[in-house]
């Protein structure tokens, strides 16, 4: 069929519409007069491949990486980069105005980077064996296959040095490659960090607790990256696509290394949450500063935690901070943080909000501000209820889902609770992917 592309889809796939079915359809932009071929249809949809461009975008670009077009790690390098900013704010107009249902809310233009390459602090690569030789990198789009890779321009600058000695070592050892199919095999992804001053954490993601040849690995590893200053093995036997199990065994050096957020360092251990974009990250939680409007008497607590970064963040211009984060493993990473960097007036608590907050009220706490940085599901509505429930006169949302946070914004309006004004951050350049911050202020 011929189609006329007229937008974006939340994955960047081209859309259009043929006899009133929407069509998507990968690598097409819009204002493209393109033909495409059918290769699947459901009730509402269509998916269709890319045959032909009859009329090319003006903002059509050729990708920088030479495995784009199979890897599925990027979506948008065939995109210029400041049309890519517009349309991660159309996706916020979009998820506001029509799942949140909400209209006139000031949505700011996309803040992106000066230079948005090598921006990636962290690596996560699944393994696999084929023909014989080892393959890391990224899925094939749409697909398990394993594109193999040996430079990622997204990566931060020494990440393509690991990935190369890293594939070499194990190929070495003859490490046998975790199989999806079988469940058979022993390693199943390579992760890696980099911290702001180089130092390296290497983390070989195991389907067993016993990783053949352990010694001469983290040997040849040192030996290769002298730069490295904690290898560990995480071991993940359940039959899912969780990267990460719940049991980490460190083999050599430390279990955390360091990165910073502007004059912040934080302890980052392997199933620590922190953000893979170290510099807009620092531009999210300027955002996230700037809507609280803290004058240094307010009382803040931050759902969702984590390591304590954005609490700490704030804790330079609050009175008194509390974080609050499920996970106990990432509130002793907090504590060590605030201690590490030397602040005072913030308080970590591991348990669920759920229950936190009710007892925090009941201790007498009250929260001016409420920070949320919920993962991509959102806020069960129980939670927000919680939030409303202790009164704060603003709650600032960090958001890594539009769809997501126009659900949980539409909740908090029947809660007393209107959208003041939305700023995207572009975290992640060249994929589909959009964060932004929210301010929300009591109406009573």
């Amino acid at each position: 069929m011929e189609l006329e592309i007229t937008g974006l889809g939340t994955n960047g796939e081209g859309v259009g519409r043929h006899d009133g079915l929407t069509v998507f359809v990968e690598g097409a932009l819009p204002d493209e007069k393109i033909f495409a071929e059918v290769k699947e249809t459901k009730k509402n949809y269509a998916v269709a491949r890319l045959v032909k461009i009859l009329r090319e975008s003006g903002d059509r670009v050729k990708p920088f990486c030479p495995i784009y077009e199979r890897c599925g790690g990027c979506q948008l390098q065939h995109l210029n980069y400041a049309a890519q900013l517009k349309w991660k704010r159309q996706q916020v107009v979009d998820a506001v105005e029509h799942i949140g249902k909400i209209k006139g809310v000031e949505i700011f233009d996309t803040l992106g980077m000066e230079n948005p390459l090598r921006y990636r602090n962290k690596m996560q690569f699944p393994v696999a064996r084929q023909k014989g030789e080892l393959v890391i990198g990224c899925y094939a789009r749409g697909s398990h296959q394993i594109i193999d890779t040996n430079s990622c321009l997204i990566q931060r600058e020494g990440m393509d040095e690991v990935l190369a000695a890293v594939k070499k070592i194990l190929q070495k050892y003859n490490v046998a490659a975790y199989d999806e199919d079988t469940h058979r095999g022993v390693l199943r992804h390579v992760m890696s960090r980099i911290g702001f001053n180089g130092e390296l954490m290497i983390v070989l993601v195991t389907a067993m607790k016993n990783l053949p040849a352990e010694k001469n690995i983290v040997r040849a590893i040192c030996h290769e990256l002298p730069k490295v200053t904690s290898v560990q093995q995480n071991i993940q036997t359940y039959h899912n696509n969780v990267i990460l199990g719940r049991e980490t065994k460190i083999l050599y050096g430390k279990p955390t290394i360091k990165d910073r957020i502007e004059n912040l360092t934080f302890n980052i251990s392997a199933r620590s949450f922190f953000q893979v974009n170290s510099a807009q990250a620092e531009v999210l939680y300027n955002v996230a500063l700037k809507f609280a409007e803290l004058t240094g008497r307010e009382t803040v607590i931050d759902a969702y935690c984590g390591i304590g970064t954005i609490t700490l963040f704030l804790a330079k211009s609050a009175r008194k901070v509390y974080g609050i984060e499920i996970v106990p493993t990432a509130i002793d990473d907090a504590k060590k943080n605030a201690r590490e960097n030397n602040i005072r007036n913030a308080e970590f608590i591991a348990g669920d909000t759920l229950k936190i907050i009710p007892r925090l009220y009941r201790e007498g706490v009250r929260a001016d501000v409420v920070i949320v940085d919920p993962p991509r599901a959102g806020c069960d509505k129980k939670v927000l209820e919680t939030f409303a429930a202790m009164s704060p006169s603003k709650i600032v949302y960090v958001s890594c889902n539009p769809a997501t946070l126009a659900r949980d914004i539409s909740i908090l309006r029947e809660l007393g609770y209107s959208t003041k004004k939305i700023q995207p951050v572009d975290m992640f350049p060249f994929s589909s992917h959009v964060e932004s911050v929210t301010l929300l202020e009591s109406q009573s």
